[in-house]
C-alpha cells in the first residue's frame, strides 16, 4: 500500500510540471460577424467583431490574427478595439496566422486571462484587387469572399457565425444574384436593405465551425465599379477553353510543377536556414520580453545582416573616439592607442580583427565575432519570450525614428538622428529611411563625422562643408546637404558588403553553420508537418477574394 502510494505521488510530480509548462491558446470563439462592404470604387471594407471565452487551462489571448484577402491594403487603415477599449498595435509583418496575408491585433494590457471573456472588434477599409469577372455573365463582377478561421488545435466549441453582404451603391433588388451558400447555411440568404439604402445578402449558421474554411460569393452588374476593379478575365476564358479541359491541363502540368516546387522550396530553405543566426531552441517561448540588449545585441535578436551590424559596431567605435575611418574606398580603419574604457568584447574583438594584415584572417576572425555575439544573445534570451521581445525592439526602433522625423528644425533632426542612429540603423529600411527624412534642408553634422568621413577633414580647402551661423549669432554649425549626409551614411555599409565581408550568403553561412547547424538525420527519422491551418483559395472562375487565418491564436 505504501509503494503504490509513493508510486502513485511520484506520478504527479511528474505530471503537474508538463501540463503547467504545455499551456497554449485553447478558447471558445462563441460569435463571429463579419460586415462584407463592396464598395463603389471596387474596394473591399471588412468589419469583424469576435466574442472570446477563453478558457481556464489556456494562455491569456495576448494576440487575434484575422486574415485578409490579399496584401493590398494599409496598416494606417486598420483599428482594432477589445471592449471598446482601442488598440495600437495592429500589423501585418507580425501575423502568423495561415495564408500570405493577414494583420496580427496585440490586446497589450487588455488581453484576455484564462477564463475570461472579451469582443474584439476589426475595421479594415480600403482593400483593392478583390472583384473578378462572373462565368455566367461577361457583364457581371463576382465578389467571393472567406471569413477568418482558427486552428482546430486551438480553438474548441461551435460558433454562430454571421456573415452580411452590403452590396455596392445603386444596385438594384432584382439585378445581383447570390452564390451557392456552404453547409450548414441557408441555400439562400436573408436579403434586406442597410441604413445607407444598400442591398444587403444575411448567412448564418448558429452551431458553425470556428475552423472552417466557409466561403460565401454574390455577383452584380460590373457596372456599379469601375472597370479597372475587375480584373481581367484568365487566359483560358479569353481563349474559350473548357473548364474540364483545364482542370486535366493543371493536373498534368500541377504533378510537374509540384516536383519542380519541392526543388525550389529545398533550395529555398537551404538558403534561408543558412541566414538564421539563432537555433530552433531560442525561438521556443518563454515568458517575458528580454530587455535592457544593446542596439547591437537586439540586431543578432532581429536576425539582421552582418555587414549591417559590423557598420553598427565602428559607428559605436568612431562615436566613443575609439576608431577613425582613414579610406571609405576601400575601407580603412585606424584606431586610438588609447582606447576608452569599457568596451563591450564585440567591440574590442572588432578592432583586433581589422588590425590583422591579411583579409581573410580578418574575414575569419570577424566570424569568431558574430558566433561568440549569437551565443551570447542566446544564452541571454533563454527562459524569455522570442517573439515578444522580437516585437519589443521593433517598437523601439520605430519609435527612434519618429522621434527624427518629428523634429521641429534641423539641429533637432540632427541631434535625435545622431543619438538614436544605434536603433536607426536596425531598420531594414534605414538607407530608404535617411533618404527621406534628410531629402530636404541642412543636416548639423554631430562632432564624430570627421573620423568617419576622411573628405571632411580636408573640406577647408575643398569646401564641401558649409559653415553658416545659427540665426542671432553665436558659434557656427557645420552642415551638409541632407542628400550627400544619407549617401555617405549608405556608402559606410556597402563598403563592409564589398570590401570586407564580400559574398554575404557565404559569410553568414559560415556562421550559421556552427550556431545553427542543420539537423543531422536518423534512421527512424520521419516527415511530419506542423500544427495550425492552411489556406488553399480554390473559387474555380468565378474570381476570389478569400481571407484565410488561423492556426496559433
Amino acid at each position: 500500500m505504501k509503494k503504490t502510494f509513493l508510486f502513485l505521488l511520484l506520478i504527479i510530480v511528474l505530471l503537474i510540471p508538463s501540463a503547467a509548462y504545455a499551456q497554449d491558446y485553447y478558447f471558445s470563439l462563441d460569435q463571429e460577424t463579419v460586415h462584407v462592404y463592396w464598395e463603389a470604387d471596387g474596394t473591399l471594407d471588412l468589419k469583424y467583431e469576435f466574442v472570446f471565452t477563453n478558457q481556464p487551462e489556456g494562455h491569456a489571448i495576448e494576440y487575434v490574427d484575422v486574415g485578409l484577402p490579399n496584401n493590398q491594403y494599409s496598416d494606417s487603415n486598420i483599428s482594432a478595439d477589445v471592449n471598446g477599449q482601442p488598440l495600437s498595435y495592429i500589423s501585418s509583418s507580425g501575423y502568423e496566422g495561415s495564408g500570405s496575408s493577414g494583420v496580427a491585433v496585440g490586446l497589450g494590457s487588455n488581453s484576455i486571462p484564462p477564463g475570461g471573456q472579451g469582443v474584439v472588434r476589426v475595421f479594415i477599409d480600403g482593400i483593392d484587387d478583390v472583384l473578378f469577372p462572373d462565368t455566367e455573365s461577361d457583364d457581371y463582377a463576382s465578389a467571393v469572399f472567406m471569413p477568418s478561421y482558427f486552428g482546430s488545435q486551438y480553438v474548441s466549441g461551435t460558433t454562430d457565425i454571421t456573415v452580411v453582404y452590403h452590396l455596392p451603391p445603386g444596385v438594384q433588388p432584382d439585378e445581383p444574384r447570390w452564390h451557392s451558400a456552404p453547409n450548414g447555411f441557408s441555400s439562400s440568404p436573408i436579403t434586406g436593405i442597410d441604413t445607407l439604402g444598400q442591398i444587403t445578402y444575411t448567412w448564418r449558421n448558429p452551431s458553425g465551425d470556428p475552423s472552417a474554411r466557409y466561403k460565401f460569393g454574390a455577383s452584380f452588374p460590373s457596372s456599379y465599379v469601375p472597370a479597372s476593379a475587375v480584373s481581367k478575365p484568365t487566359l483560358w476564358q479569353q481563349l474559350g477553353i473548357p473548364a474540364e479541359a483545364v482542370t486535366a491541363i493543371l493536373c498534368v502540368g500541377g504533378f510537374i510543377g509540384f516536383i519542380v516546387l519541392i526543388i525550389v522550396i529545398s533550395v529555398s530553405s537551404s538558403r534561408k536556414r543558412k541566414m538564421k543566426y539563432l537555433p530552433p531552441k531560442i525561438r521556443i517561448e518563454g515568458h517575458g520580453i528580454k530587455r535592457g540588449l544593446t542596439a547591437i545585441e537586439a540586431a543578432i535578436l532581429l536576425e539582421r545582416p552582418a555587414d549591417k551590424i559590423f557598420t553598427m559596431i565602428l559607428f559605436s567605435l568612431i562615436q566613443k573616439n575609439a576608431a577613425t575611418v582613414i579610406s571609405q574606398e576601400p575601407l580603412k580603419l585606424e584606431f586610438s592607442d588609447v582606447l576608452p574604457e569599457k568596451l563591450r568584447k564585440y567591440e574590442t574583438q572588432f578592432i583586433e580583427a581589422f588590425k590583422k594584415d591579411t583579409d581573410r584572417v580578418r574575414k575569419t576572425e570577424l566570424q569568431d565575432l558574430m558566433i561568440d555575439l549569437i551565443k551570447s544573445v542566446g544564452k541571454k534570451m533563454k527562459g524569455f519570450s522570442h517573439r515578444e521581445s522580437v516585437r519589443y525592439y521593433e517598437d523601439i526602433i520605430k519609435r527612434a525614428w519618429k522621434q527624427v522625423e518629428d523634429a521641429d528644425t534641423p539641429e533637432v533632426k540632427s541631434e535625435k538622428f545622431n543619438s538614436h542612429m544605434g536603433w536607426t540603423m536596425l531598420d531594414g529600411d534605414f538607407e530608404d529611411k535617411t533618404q527621406d527624412v534628410f531629402r530636404t534642408g541642412p543636416v548639423y553634422v554631430p562632432i564624430w563625422w570627421n573620423r568617419y568621413d576622411p573628405t571632411y577633414r580636408t573640406a577647408g580647402s575643398s569646401g564641401k562643408i558649409s559653415s553658416p551661423s545659427r540665426s542671432g549669432g553665436g558659434s557656427a554649425l557645420p552642415n551638409l546637404p541632407g542628400g550627400e549626409f544619407a549617401a555617405s551614411m549608405a556608402t559606410g555599409i556597402s563598403n563592409f558588403s564589398s570590401d570586407v565581408v564580400g559574398n554575404i550568403t557565404d559569410f553568414t553561412s559560415r556562421i550559421t553553420q556552427k550556431t545553427n547547424p542543420v539537423p543531422k538525420p536518423t534512421s527512424s527519422s520521419v516527415g511530419r508537418s506542423g500544427g495550425g491551418s492552411s489556406c488553399a483559395c480554390a473559387c474555380a472562375c468565378a474570381g476570389c477574394a478569400c481571407a484565410c487565418a488561423g492556426g496559433g491564436r
